[in-house]
């Protein structure tokens, strides 16, 4: 019979590369909530991010990092400045009632608009 520790030994660690996903998007996921129900405005800066932002993404990499995020799921677009070493992005907003960072969008068939599909 096996002690408790050659048992405790055998297991395997709980998917350590899906907890560092999940973890690399929870900044991500607090910026795109706190856009939807805070910021009113339809363009944001990094600057405003970390001064404003909730408090997680108030650092330049987590900030930067989080909005890039939003762009590869299509929740930001990247906008013109006027200061080479600024940033900022237009905010998309959708008819939906709890997004989520990695909420699929469809085109709708003939017009281009776009809705996330829940």
């Amino acid at each position: 019979m096996a002690s408790l520790f050659d048992r405790l030994g055998q297991q395997q660690p709980v998917r350590t590369v899906e907890l560092s996903q999940a973890q690399k998007l929870q900044p991500a996921q607090t910026l795109l909530t706190w856009l939807q129900r805070h910021w009113n405005k339809p363009i944001i800066s990094e600057r405003e991010i970390r001064i404003f932002g909730p408090r997680c993404c108030r650092d330049r990499e987590t900030a930067s990092a989080s909005a890039e995020v939003l762009v590869r799921h299509n929740w930001l677009n990247p906008v013109s400045v006027r200061r080479r070493d600024s940033r900022a992005w237009e905010i998309i907003r959708r008819p939906v009632l709890n997004p989520t960072v990695a909420t699929p969008v469809a085109t709708v068939a003939g017009t281009g608009a776009t809705h996330g599909v829940v």
